[in-house]
């Protein structure tokens, strides 16, 4: 190999080597319609329509907090919460009228 080859096909070499060892991605999207595991470790949980609603979010509460089990209707309203609110440390469960509106909520201090 003369030194004129040398000078074309080693960098093209490293480029491919480098290229190809290049951290991709961290986020990934996996479609199947089964998926089985003893154990799934997420920060956040969405049920959807077929249309794309939420229909349940499970997740973590903003500002601090626990946990937070959202359950919506089919057009995505809130309709039962289970969990911590932003700032509070109590959990408690909220009912939600049929516009989303909080009407009722049970916690610990009655």
């Amino acid at each position: 190999m003369t030194s004129r080859e040398r000078w074309t096909v080693y960098p093209l070499l490293f480029l491919a080597i480098g290229l190809a060892i290049r951290p991709g991605e961290s986020e990934f999207e996996i479609n199947t319609e089964v998926l089985s595991s003893s154990q799934v470790r997420c920060r956040e949980l969405l049920i959807e329509s077929d249309d794309g609603t939420v229909l349940i979010h499970m997740g973590r509460v903003v500002e601090g907090g626990g946990g937070r089990i959202e359950v919506k209707d089919s057009s995505g309203e809130n309709t039962v919460a289970i969990g911590a609110r932003p700032g509070e440390s109590l959990g408690r469960v909220e009912f939600f009228d049929d516009e989303g509106r909080l009407r009722s909520v049970l916690d610990g201090l009655d």
